[in-house]
């Protein structure tokens, strides 16, 4: 269940704790995610959240039951914010029975309609259309819900994403855009792609407001979600938060990123870290102590610990399986 919504002042003890405690479940999930790629027990594509686990949490705070998320194949952090089992995710990125797609969505196809999380999809930007889709049905039904879209800077270049912009606007479907500018794409740095760098920017010719956030900062995040959604449960139509982000690994586990310096993300790392900003707070306001944070760090290993063994022992699926999932007569 998302945090409850704090004052404007900021979060309380109990929400930053939460936070704390589910971007370190993230790190450490995506770090033995990490392990298991290198020991050849995760096949095909792998792409690591590392260093963006503030976007998730702080959106996902501010979102109410019902309400749905949809996302790219940098998902596995995403999963884990709507509540998704780490056992089930781990399971299905080793290929297991196990698994939330019963081993043959892998990493970038999963999928849970009972925490409504509609994916994980590969093809870049085509989750916009399909998040601006969950809009329009929560829209048609009158329900009250919202939909959240993420996608990266890379994706905001994508033709689809504005015919998405033109059709939630002309509907004012209640869709927020969550544009996780990790600031390279594949590789290429946003400046050289994009002849437009400020993201939030490109709804305006479709009448669509938005605004840059500190996507480092879990509390600034959630501000940001929180009157995003309000915007759009209002009836007044989609937002378009851009989150400046960035990610300590390559674009996937196959990418050295030779493309930035070492420095640069020591220096990020370093100065602008989301979780040790969090840590330091609240070491600061004496909400735990170090031994207490240590023992919290211990608990988050376990469970991680627990999904690895998990997917090494759960089986992979039977032959059958290729015959599932194909086709419905209706």
């Amino acid at each position: 269940m998302p945090a409850k919504r704090s004052a404007a002042k900021g979060a309380s003890k109990e929400q930053m704790l939460q936070y704390y405690r589910d971007m370190l479940l993230m790190r450490r999930f995506e770090e033995k995610a990490g392990q298991l790629y290198g020991m050849g027990l995760i096949a095909g594509f792998c792409h690591l959240y590392i260093g963006q686990e503030a976007v998730v949490v702080g959106v996902q705070a501010a979102l109410e039951e019902g309400d749905q998320v949809i996302t790219g194949y940098r998902d596995h952090a995403h999963m884990l914010a709507c509540g998704m089992d780490a056992n089930g995710v781990m399971a299905e990125l080793t290929g297991r029975e196990g698994g939330y797609s019963r081993g043959k969505g892998g990493s970038m196809h999963m999928f849970s309609r009972e925490k409504n999380f509609y994916g994980g999809h590969g093809i870049v930007g085509a989750q916009v259309a399909l998040g601006t889709g969950l809009g329009f049905a929560n829209w048609y039904k009158d329900n009250g819900k919202i939909s959240v879209a993420y996608f990266g800077d890379g994706a905001a270049n994508q033709g689809q994403v504005y015919e998405s912009f033109n059709m939630a606007k002309l509907w004012n479907l209640p869709v927020i855009y969550v544009i996780e500018n990790n600031q390279y794409a594949m590789g290429t740095a946003v400046k050289r792609a994009s002849s437009e760098t400020e993201l939030h920017k490109r709804g305006i010719s479709f009448g669509i407001p938005g605004e840059a956030v500190d996507g480092m900062d879990v509390e600034a995040v959630r501000k940001a979600a929180e009157k995003a959604a309000k915007h759009a449960r209002s009836g007044k139509g989609p937002y378009i938060l851009e989150m400046k982000t960035y990610r300590y690994r390559g674009h996937s586990m196959s990418d050295p990123a030779k493309y930035r310096s070492r420095e640069e993300v020591d220096e990020v790392r370093s100065h602008h870290d989301p979780i040790d900003m969090v840590k330091e707070k609240i070491l600061e306001k004496k909400w735990a102590s170090e031994d207490e944070l240590k023992a919290m760090d211990k608990e988050v290993k376990a469970i991680v610990n627990e999904s690895a063994e998990f997917a090494k022992t759960s089986p992979e699926p039977d032959p059958s399986e290729l015959y599932t999932d194909v086709l419905v007569e209706v």
